[in-house]
């Protein structure tokens, strides 16, 4: 074979290499963008990570919408404000991505939805600060977790149904517009039923030793210790607690726990007779959940978490409202989302129209003893669940 004809080779097998080329660049130009601004870095690097998960799940689900691929970007907003608008900013001018689930932090998802508002986008969170679907709301900004009122509302409430000799009450806040949010419910349930609030500790967002606080706690003799921080910092918190032996002195609630890694994290001995407030639980009898557990086994080898499983229904959420539209326009998408009802994870949803709030249950779950539990994963049973939002017109939003 000559040089000539092993020239004319090579160039008709790069014919097929160059092509390929060229149409994954004009299948990514077409793609339908969405982006995943989530800590991935930083104190909530482990809720960020599973998060990625659930939208990267959804999306090679679906596949394709409006016979169109469907791809992603994933944002380290390292937990701060600044951060998060910055990436936001950056990927939506320079790849036009204009669909957004994520923002663990309320902090980061306040600002990170403003920001989403002037891009022109549609942004979903499961962050929890009232303000979200409250005064700070917008067009563009959606949310699918239970508020702090919700939660303080579905756990501290029936738990003083369960518990009604418990009448003193301690709290340990994180020191920022979600721990306040929490705080505030729970004064209002403590003034309402005549509990004597003994006591709260502020900390801020970087704390990681919480033995003097525990120490103002125990010298307050508690009834209930009230956690209202949350992610690594609510079971630092818990780990310490049980150290110092507060299981036998007091009952502990958690308002707002992360999911099933951090029952995985603290391990069914610490956990056993402490009570959670949670969004979501792999255990929830919905049909939408159980496809979800099996598709997270059959992808992860793991049952799902709630920082997975709120990603994958945020992204989800997004998907159906576009083949609704028939459209990847996000105004035409915002008017198909807005009192949109659906098959959801914890059974029917609503999104309302007046200020875009999820409506949804919330659960109170016990934390069971190692000999009780059915599997490696049955950390927990479901004790309670409801629903408890504010009505449209005392949140103090206006869209």
């Amino acid at each position: 074979m000559n040089r000539r004809n092993l020239l004319k080779l090579a160039a008709l097998g790069a014919v097929p290499g160059s092509l390929w080329t060229a149409r994954s660049a004009l299948a990514q130009a077409d793609a339908i963008q969405f982006g995943c601004p989530v800590p991935m870095s930083g104190a909530f690097a482990a809720n960020g990570k599973y998060a990625d998960l659930g939208m990267k799940l959804a999306l090679e689900q679906y596949g394709r919408a409006l016979d169109r691929p469907l791809a992603y970007t994933v944002l380290d907003t390292e937990g701060k404000p600044a951060t998060a608008v910055r990436k936001v900013q950056e990927v939506s001018q320079q790849k036009g991505v204009k669909f957004f689930a994520g923002g663990i932090l309320s902090s980061e998802a306040l600002a990170m939805g403003k920001e989403v508002e002037r891009a022109g986008g549609v942004f979903i969170t499961t962050a929890g600060a009232d303000e979200i679907t409250g005064k700070d709301c917008n067009r563009a900004t959606f949310r699918w977790s239970v508020p702090t009122f919700g939660a303080i509302e579905q756990t501290v409430r029936p738990l003083l149904e369960k518990l009604p000799n418990a009448k003193r009450w301690y709290t340990i806040t994180p020191q920022y517009v979600f721990g306040d949010g929490l705080l505030s419910a729970a004064k209002a349930i403590f003034k309402e039923k005549g509990i004597e609030h003994v006591g709260n500790s502020y900390h801020s967002l970087t704390e990681k030793e919480f033995s003097g606080y525990l120490t103002n706690a125990m010298a307050a003799k508690p009834d209930v210790l009230l956690i209202l921080n949350f992610g690594s910092q609510s079971s630092d918190t818990l780990r310490q607690a049980v150290s110092f032996g507060m299981k036998q002195n007091c009952t502990i609630l958690v308002a707002w726990a992360s999911g099933l890694e951090q029952f995985e994290g603290l391990g069914a001995d610490l956990c056993e007779g402490v009570y959670f407030g949670a969004q979501y639980w792999h255990g929830i009898d919905s049909p939408l959940n159980k496809e979800l557990v099996q598709l997270s086994k059959d992808k992860t080898r793991a049952n799902p978490n709630y920082s997975l499983a709120g990603s994958y229904i945020c992204t989800r959420i997004m998907l159906d409202a576009i083949v609704k539209a028939g459209s990847a326009d996000p105004a035409k998408v915002i008017a198909v989302m807005e009192g949109l009802s659906y098959e959801g994870l914890t059974g029917r949803e609503e999104i309302r129209k007046e200020d875009h709030q999820v409506l949804k249950n919330y659960y109170l779950l016990k934390g069971r003893a190692k000999k009780d539990m059915k599997d490696k994963d049955d950390y927990a049973e479901i004790v309670h669940s409801g629903r408890s939002f504010l009505p449209p017109a005392e949140t103090g939003c206006k869209l």
